[in-house]
């Protein structure tokens, strides 16, 4: 397929939009049911992944203001998953940091998603199978591509 021309590579783009917004439905309905909201999953990821972080740095890379997000933490930090300390580099901030409690939250609701998600591949052809263990290494750079935190609004023109 040639894809010089932006109208060829829209098509492409659109197909997979569509096919992601599908798949990021069906991961939504595999989440446990429980305590955690997605945007606490979602803190509670980036701080395993990326490490500490600001209370205003997590409020930006989520879309909310900060004293949501200040909540959050307050609500993390009660159940023992997140806790707050003091920069090392400079007193005057505080940083939230993932506790053990909040990784094993998350690798058993993890856990939990691949149990529910292996009884749906179990469903599909094998050469289906074969098709989305392929397309992984193209998922994984295709989602390193984009920072932790969510970019600004796009507007349609």
């Amino acid at each position: 397929m040639d894809f010089s021309s932006d109208s060829v590579r829209d098509l492409p783009a659109m197909e997979i939009t569509a096919a992601l917004e599908r798949l990021t439905r069906l991961f939504l309905r595999l989440a446990p049911r429980g305590e955690l909201s997605l945007t606490a999953v979602s803190v509670l990821s980036l701080l395993s992944r990326s490490g500490p972080r600001r209370l205003t740095d997590l409020a930006a890379g989520e879309g909310v203001t900060q004293p949501a997000m200040t909540q959050l933490v307050s609500r993390l930090q009660e159940s023992g998953l997140a806790e707050r300390a003091g920069d090392p580099e400079d007193g005057r901030v505080v940083l939230v940091h993932v506790t053990d409690a909040g990784r094993t939250a998350l690798a058993e609701r993890s856990a939990a998603r691949a149990a529910l998600l292996s009884e749906l591949l179990s469903q599909l052809a094998e050469a289906e199978l074969d098709g989305l263990v392929a397309a992984l290494p193209a998922i994984d750079s295709l989602t390193s591509l984009m920072p932790d935190e969510r970019p600004a609004t796009v507007r349609a023109s």
